[in-house]
């Protein structure tokens, strides 16, 4: 039985899946093996994997129908066999000492948890560090709670780099608390950070290292860069959840407007996804649905309740524009900077 399990979901990854399973299948830590999860890709994907596991007898494949990047890391979850958990997507990578960075602190604190900081790799080659969830160290339950649930609930709001994000490749999760108690991925996008909020209710001891065990890869074509024609329907399923959660661990007694909180962090993806220059929409159609978005009843409440500060320069000037409705300087902004 290997001691870690690393899920890769596998779509449209023929450029990239190489360097991300040779950079697992390199680790200084070697009692591992990799799950490859071909999610119906239309290329050469899902021969490119069984390519790779007729290589090395660590790696396994499985191909099903394309159901989304959720039920590919679902379906890898409930056949890992590793003591721990990690995740990668098919276009990063890791350093070769990232697993087993993580795991010597782990095990040296006795913790069921561990995470460490990541680089974010542009396309150009440069690299710069974002710190992971904690400063280095070993937490307990209050101390999670704290420092990733509580944020992850309700501090959505803030400068780059200071909002905590859902990202689940910079940690070692134990098998036993995802498998005891149910926890799954669901959606297509914020997927990570219900993952993460939940996960880490659950965590008794968590170790952080300070040193980065990823690379993140700053794609242009990821999923987070495209237009989603339904991303009010999956913010509206999300935040379904997160109350959901909120109720069921009874989060957020200090953190009373952390629904306002929420909706604003999404209201501010939801203008810059509407605006986006995928989005086929007329700029007078654009307007009309932010106005529309800003007009229902969550983000009005929240429009009401919050007025933003301190954020990145761009984000500050949507979240005035939109606190003062003037939706026509708001499409005028994001015309020009789509043409920039």
């Amino acid at each position: 039985m290997p001691e870690i399990s690393v899920i890769v979901p596998v779509y449209k990854a023929e450029a990239f899946l190489n360097k991300c399973a040779d950079s697992i299948l390199g680790q200084t830590f070697s009692d591992l093996e990799l799950i490859l999860v071909e999610d119906g890709s239309p290329d050469g994907s899902g021969k490119l994997c069984d390519a790779i596991a007729a290589k090395d007898s660590r790696v396994r494949v499985f191909h099903k129908k394309n159901g989304g990047v959720s039920s590919a890391r679902n379906l890898g979850m409930a056949e890992a066999q590793g003591t721990y958990l990690a995740f990668a997507d098919a276009d990063d990578w890791l350093p070769p000492d990232g697993l087993e960075t993580m795991y010597s602190a782990l095990k040296a604190a006795g913790a069921d948890s561990a995470g460490g900081a990541h680089y974010l790799a542009e396309t150009d080659g440069s690299l710069r560090i974002e710190p992971g969830a904690l400063p280095a160290g070993v937490y307990g339950p209050a101390e999670i709670r704290k420092g990733i649930v509580d944020r992850l609930l309700g501090e959505r709001l803030g400068k780059p780099g200071e909002v905590l994000n859902g990202f689940i490749w910079r940690f070692l999760f134990s098998r036993d608390i995802v498998r005891d108690h149910e926890i799954l991925f669901d959606g297509a996008y914020l997927e990570d950070e219900l993952f993460l909020l939940e996960y880490f209710c659950h965590a008794r001891k968590l170790a952080m290292v300070d040193v980065p065990v990823y690379y993140y890869l700053q794609n242009p074509v990821s999923v987070t860069r495209r237009y989603l024609s339904d991303y009010m329907d999956t913010f509206t399923r999300f935040l379904a959840a997160k109350e959901a959660l909120a109720k069921k661990f009874s989060l957020g007694e200090t953190l009373p407007l952390w629904r306002e909180n929420t909706c604003w962090s999404g209201l501010l993806i939801a203008v810059a996804n509407e605006f986006a220059a995928g989005n086929p929409a007329s700029l007078g159609e654009k307007r009309a649905k932010v106005k529309a978005i800003c007009a229902r009843p969550e983000m009005a409440q929240a429009i009401r309740t919050i007025r933003p500060a301190d954020l990145g320069r761009n984000k500050q000037v949507v979240a005035d524009l939109i606190c003062k409705g003037r939706f026509f300087l708001l499409s005028l902004l994001y015309r020009f900077k789509n043409r920039g």
